[in-house]
């Protein structure tokens, strides 16, 4: 079976997930794995599909996906500029 992944499924990892977005680790099958729970931030997405992350526990893992559980986490909204326009 070949897990290697295609261009385009590629492309679609590296839309999904560009350098900067925030995720939340569910569940990783490793020991240096950070705890459930933990958030970090995709630094890149390598040849094989694995997302690289940078945990704010201060660890550097990568998820693969379709083996390690976890969610990317919205983005928050940006807040419009009022100064124009405050209501009185």
């Amino acid at each position: 079976m070949n897990n290697i992944p295609s261009r385009e499924q590629l492309e679609r990892l590296r839309k999904r997930y560009p350098p900067g977005t925030r995720v939340r680790l569910q569940y990783m099958d490793d020991p240096q794995a950070p705890p459930p729970g933990t958030m970090g931030t995709v630094q890149y997405i390598d040849d094989l599909g694995q997302i690289g992350v940078n945990w704010d526990t201060g660890s550097s893992l990568s998820l693969i996906p379709g083996k390690d559980s976890f969610s990317k986490i919205p983005a928050p909204e940006k807040q419009k500029k009022r100064s124009d326009n405050w209501e009185r």
